[in-house]
């Protein structure tokens, strides 16, 4: 187990839907070594032990109530303290718990990695976490690359820009108080002179080349990808 250092990428496993174990190994290919991933400290929510060890990740801390997690004498291959459990009657999801301890431990940056299917009001649950004063800046599922982007470029990057082909999709949606602006690179539709409001968003934009990019002017947005990203 390695020690955290301050401000690392943190990174949440949690259980549900999220890239197969084949497509998480090519992710995290050339950081994985013994189960560890270089420079990141990593939290499994309970259910999300299973998704991060089918990856052949050994996280660095288990946390939840442990009613999903199978067999627990699996928990047996983790040191005692870096296992912590919660009781089943709790405020939080074991979710928000893996973030808690991940913003704890000095980590600045947090992504979330699964999630998806299941039970749609656990979905809400995670997307609304993105509109807290304190908030995950990606999301990973089954079903694309979730990121944020935000002005003040202390949980996430005031910008970003990414490799992409034509025609590929890009959805994106103001987040927080606003207000919004944004401007963006390589969309058919620019968002620069989109006038943002609560309860709207631009939805499958195109990809015009490959290259795009969106920059946070005011405020937070979301901004959901089809496809993911296979670097770290």
């Amino acid at each position: 187990m390695k020690p955290y250092m301050e401000k690392q990428l943190g990174i949440a496993f949690a259980g549900g839907e999220g890239p197969g174990p084949e497509a998480l190994r090519r992710f995290f290919a050339g950081r994985l070594r013994g189960g560890s991933v270089a420079g990141v400290l990593t939290v499994a929510a309970d259910s999300g032990l299973l998704v991060a060890e089918a990856a052949g990740v050994r996280p660095d801390w288990v946390v939840g109530d442990m009613d999903s997690v199978g067999d627990e004498g699996r928990l047996l291959a983790y040191p005692k303290e870096r296992v912590v459990r919660h009781p089943a009657d709790k405020d939080h999801t074991d979710t928000e718990l893996a973030l808690e301890l991940l913003w704890g431990k000095g980590c600045e940056r947090v992504w979330i990695v699964g999630g998806g299917g299941g039970r749609i009001a656990h979905v809400f649950a995670i997307r609304d976490l993105f509109e807290r004063e304190r908030f995950p800046c990606r999301w990973i599922t089954s079903g694309g690359d979730v990121h944020c982007v935000d002005r003040e470029g202390v949980h996430a990057p005031s910008g970003l820009t990414a490799a992409s082909e034509a025609g590929d999709t890009v959805s994106v949606f103001p987040l927080g108080g606003g207000p919004w602006k944004a401007e963006s690179l390589g969309l058919k539709w620019p968002l620069d002179k989109v006038r943002w409001e609560r309860g709207l968003y631009g939805l499958s934009n195109i990809a015009t080349g490959n290259e795009t990019g969106i920059q946070a002017i005011q405020g937070r947005f979301m901004i959901v990808s089809e496809k993911i990203c296979q670097q770290l």
